[in-house]
């Protein structure tokens, strides 16, 4: 069943409004009808049955059939800190990580971090990575969209992620895969940061930084991974290990 997403005060009584960009998609790309059936959630991990009542020009109005709360959910929230990669690939690893279950993408200007971007691009770039979570969520069947916040510089990302119940910075030097594995095995927290490196790695002051926050320092096994990678390795991971039946 197609899943869209509303804002809470387009919900009225047992009556839903839809507006926007899914207007076109449900008449023009779905070229769906009275009496279809959709979901449509809040954002907020309620999941609307409805049924479509009629279709406007610019806007699409349904009935509430039943509510429930969305079981895509993880109970732990996940917070991907995202050194800032070349190229597109930042797109990439957005649409990934929400399929993957995090709760939000923090990007990240470190010491290696070789692209740019100025206070002009910066407003292009979120509004397109925030577009981005918002198609994956849909894809993905999540109660939530994902947000991704503003670029942070390292030291900032840092005091941030203190809010955290316990940090993660998966490190190419780091050893000991054993400990890692088990570190791994008995997270069991509501908040969770997890760390990624540009191109480069992260550099020696940053990792010192981090055990200085008393960040964790894993390894994902013996292999150089992609920065796009990475992420996705240790989100997997994450994702099996704190998935509930």
């Amino acid at each position: 069943m197609h899943r869209f997403f509303v804002e809470p005060n387009q919900i009225v009584e047992n009556e839903i409004r839809i507006v926007g960009e899914d207007v076109k998609h449900i008449k023009n790309v779905l070229r769906m009808n009275k009496n279809e059936e959709i979901i449509i959630c809040d954002g907020h991990s309620n999941d609307y049955y409805c049924i479509i009542n009629s279709i406007e020009d610019n806007s699409i109005n349904t009935k509430i059939i039943t509510k429930t709360q969305s079981e895509t959910e993880l109970n732990t929230r996940i917070y991907l800190f995202q050194a800032l990669p070349k190229q597109s690939k930042m797109e990439l690893i957005v649409q990934k990580a929400v399929e993957l279950g995090v709760y939000e993408v923090i990007p990240v200007i470190t010491d290696r971090s070789i692209v740019k971007i100025d206070n002009k691009n910066s407003a292009k770039k979120l509004a397109r990575w925030n577009k981005v979570a918002g198609s994956a969520a849909k894809q993905s069947n999540r109660g939530i969209i994902p947000k991704v916040n503003n670029i942070m510089k390292f030291q900032d990302a840092i005091e941030y992620s203190r809010q955290m119940d316990t940090t993660i910075f998966p490190y190419e030097n780091a050893k000991n895969i054993k400990e890692s594995r088990e570190f791994i095995n008995k997270l069991c927290c509501e908040r969770i940061g997890v760390f990624i490196g540009p191109e480069g790695g992260f550099s020696l002051d940053e990792i010192e930084k981090a055990k200085s926050s008393e960040a964790n320092i894993i390894t994902l096994g013996k292999r150089i991974l992609r920065t796009e990678t990475a992420g996705l390795a240790i989100l997997s991971l994450l994702m099996f290990q704190l998935e509930e039946e």
